[in-house]
């Protein structure tokens, strides 16, 4: 109805909250029904090391999978943990997207000492190691990274393979940097997002169109970018 393409994945963090993943599998089929609006992605816990990039092969070659998702606050890890580079190696090698969770945590908010979950592993730099020695990998930090939204600003500026999404939050709260700089040096590294469920896309859309992005810059953001992306 809404005439949007999505993104599908789950978040596997077995390791780090000892939550049973669903299956990478499960999803890749569900997206292959829904080719025309469903875009598979794997999430593979950094932990599985080499045995994950078995299964991250086996998924872009078998599945018709296009890119991952890691979460590393859920997952337990700094996201340039070298037990993690096994899993990389295999996204560099075919160019894919991976999609790092950036910023507060909205899991864990509120609970008890954050539900175990440490929001260090959320700071954008620190992914600068990873999008230098996989320059490849196509790395989107999700969401405006508050706190830190100056690192992803910054990084998005400085490496050619780093993106960033604006989802996860209404456009009518982003920092005054975010707009600023979506409508000048980084209008070619800015992707929508919604975040659903936690924001309905036509919740954002509106917000969006009422904040103040440039007319030109607009398409960019909603589909342009992600296509060349």
């Amino acid at each position: 109805e809404q005439q949007i393409a999505f993104c599908l994945f789950t978040v596997d963090c077995e390791s780090g909250i000892g939550a049973k993943r669903l299956s990478n599998y499960e999803i890749a089929e569900f997206a292959a029904k829904h080719t025309d609006i469903c875009i598979p992605f794997a999430s593979i816990d950094p932990r599985k090391g080499k045995l994950g990039a078995l299964e991250a092969r086996d998924l872009v070659e078998n599945h018709g999978v296009k890119g991952f998702k890691f979460h590393h606050i859920m997952q337990d890890c700094d996201p340039a943990d070298r037990v993690g580079y096994p899993i990389y190696e295999v996204i560099n090698a075919y160019k894919l997207p991976a999609i790092f969770h950036t910023g507060h945590s909205g899991m864990g908010t509120g609970m008890r000492g954050g539900g175990g979950m440490r929001l260090k592993y959320g700071e954008p730099m620190l992914v600068d190691d990873v999008a230098v020695d996989f320059p490849d990998m196509k790395i989107v930090l999700a969401h405006p990274s508050w706190p830190w939204v100056d690192q992803s600003l910054s990084m998005a500026l400085h490496k050619d393979n780093v993106f960033i999404d604006l989802s996860g939050w209404s456009p009518k709260y982003f920092p005054e940097a975010v707009i600023r700089y979506a409508n000048t040096q980084l209008k070619n590294k800015m992707l929508f997002g919604s975040d659903w469920p936690m924001i309905a896309p036509e919740k954002w859309l509106d917000a969006f169109e009422k904040a103040p992005f440039k007319d030109a810059v607009r398409p960019l953001i909603l589909k342009e970018n992600a296509m060349r992306l």
